[in-house]
């Protein structure tokens, strides 16, 4: 169970963790266009790895809650410190316990592959985006590149990135619009708006 194995990774995450270069994570949270004073649902939290980045986004009135099915990775992530703004949530993508229309953007930062049932994950996310609101999907690097590292890693080999027409297809029967994909040979950005007259 994927639960099982972060939990068993959170110990040592920090230190094994393939993207430790702040200067490739700082750019991709330029690419992300989160505005001051959003709220924002950072699905995948882990330990944290990506938080400060947000913060610098939001600023000292925007709201973070950070979302993840690992309580042992939550935990590493509250011991930083970054107590400013964010709330800890310890959940499930497919079952977020929150209301609707809460967030101005979700992010899901080298998470996506890892959601065991992909529409669920993106219904649900949906639900919680305001109208109009922002999904995006990112790496640090490549989708051939993720794809590869986790294919060498028997608990994770069938985590992958689908690619760009199944990602399309199921964006859209999810109910999300402006889906756009670059996949470069350093990073991988999926966004998508939910219309603001929702229909589904």
């Amino acid at each position: 169970m994927i639960r099982t194995y972060f939990n068993q990774k959170a110990a040592t995450w920090d230190e094994t963790a393939s993207e430790r270069d702040m200067t490739k994570l700082e750019r991709m949270s330029q690419h992300l266009n989160i505005k001051p004073d959003s709220t924002v649902l950072d699905v995948g939290t882990g330990t944290g790895v990506f938080l400060p980045f947000l913060l610098k986004k939001i600023g000292r009135n925007g709201h973070i809650v950070a979302l993840d099915i690992a309580e042992k990775m939550l935990e590493k992530a509250k011991a930083k410190g970054f107590n400013r703004n964010i709330d800890y949530l310890c959940a499930a993508v497919t079952n977020i316990p929150l209301d609707n229309e809460i967030f101005d953007s979700i992010v899901c930062y080298s998470t996506f592959p890892h959601f065991q049932d992909k529409p669920r994950a993106l219904a649900e996310m949906k639900r919680v985006i305001k109208s109009g609101g922002k999904l995006l999907i990112c790496h640090t690097s490549s989708r051939t590149t993720i794809n590869k590292i986790h294919r060498q890693i028997p608990e994770v080999e069938n985590d992958i990135i689908p690619n760009e027409g199944e990602m399309q297809i199921m964006l859209s029967k999810a109910g999300f619009t402006d889906i756009k994909i670059d996949d470069n040979s350093e990073t991988y950005l999926c966004s998508a708006r939910k219309p603001s007259l929702d229909h589904f």
